[in-house]
């Protein structure tokens, strides 16, 4: 038996998938875990976090409409622990607090080659760590025992799994939000950038792709339908789910590739963003989601979300600001 639209469902994406009827889906969006450390995936390696999004992928081949898009929302650049990496050693030399250098211990220790690392301390008027740091070089971004850093491009792995699935790369845009500070801790002792874009890769599965402007207004196909950067602002509150991202991006998506009455999927629900984006277009929804909490979270945003629709037919489009007022006041509950 296929799965029923407009249904959130508890459970592994690998497991329901297939159970979705074939050829049904006319765009799928998502954002996967991504392997950054949070609650719900430090039980999951690297090496299984790839294949869960290979696998993914490759199941989406036969759900999708000919013609129809897949869209995976995710940062290209993922940052994890990796006790296998070199150590990244950073000299900072405006906030060294003292200033003996290599050169004065390496001095110390040719004049003095039987002391220790306290006696050319003591020599040179400085602690041992520093003995130690300028002899070994142990200016560890993260601290001298903990794993590294390792930086790890994602769109060639989600590509390449698109490819072996027969899907083939449509277009991409990318999202602009907010830098993402707190993922960013150690942008003043390094050379790298903040965080503050992510991408959205469109896949198309081979068929028929109705093209119709309409669906738009002139003003929006000048904004961000024929844009490649969307600017949008992140959401303000991750309280109830982790990662969620703002509604105005699973919208603009879903106004851009699909029609009035299609179905979207969501196959990592969260709090159900995806399906209140959908219900708010028009369209109908699939969702599926791991965790039972975010389950009954995303489940409880679709009804807030058709109760504001309800609210909305009653009073017949009239008082539009005391609508909008309690459509906020309704998600922001859920």
């Amino acid at each position: 038996m296929s799965l029923a639209v407009n249904q959130i469902y508890h459970g592994d994406a690998r497991t329901l998938l297939p159970q979705i009827a074939p050829d049904s889906i006319a765009c799928s969006i998502w954002s996967p875990p991504y392997h950054l450390g949070k609650a719900y995936e430090q039980d999951v390696t690297y090496t299984e976090w790839v294949d869960l999004l290979q696998e993914v992928i490759r199941l989406h081949y036969a759900l999708l409409k000919p013609g129809g898009f897949l869209v995976v929302n995710i940062a290209d650049i993922l940052c994890f622990p990796d006790p296998s990496m070199p150590r990244i050693q950073a000299a900072n030399v405006r906030r060294q607090r003292c200033d003996v250098t290599r050169e004065d211990v390496l001095a110390a220790r040719a004049s003095y080659p039987h002391y220790n690392r306290y006696q050319l301390a003591e020599l040179l008027g400085c602690s041992e760590q520093t003995i130690d740091r300028r002899l070994n070089g142990n200016n560890i971004r993260g601290g001298k025992y903990a794993p590294q850093t390792r930086v790890q491009l994602v769109s060639q792995i989600i590509e390449q799994a698109a490819t072996a699935a027969n899907l083939y790369l449509y277009d991409r845009r990318i999202w602009v939000k907010d830098p993402a500070w707190e993922n960013s801790q150690w942008h003043s002792l390094s050379y790298r950038a903040i965080d503050e874009f992510e991408y959205l890769f469109f896949f198309w599965k081979p068929g028929i792709t109705v093209v119709d402007r309409s669906k738009l207004t002139s003003e929006e196909w000048a904004a961000w339908g024929s844009r490649a950067v969307w600017t949008i602002r992140s959401v303000r509150a991750n309280d109830d789910h982790e990662a969620k991202f703002p509604l105005e991006l699973p919208r603009r998506v879903i106004k851009l590739l699909t029609f009035p009455g299609d179905t979207v999927l969501d196959c990592f629900m969260g709090s159900g963003t995806t399906a209140v984006a959908a219900l708010q277009q028009g369209r109908q929804y699939i969702g599926i989601e791991l965790l039972p909490h975010y389950v009954e979270l995303a489940r409880q945003s679709c009804a807030a979300e058709m109760r504001r629709a309800a609210m909305v037919q009653e009073m017949g489009g009239t008082h539009q600001a005391e609508i909008d007022a309690v459509q906020l006041s309704l998600l922001d509950k859920h």
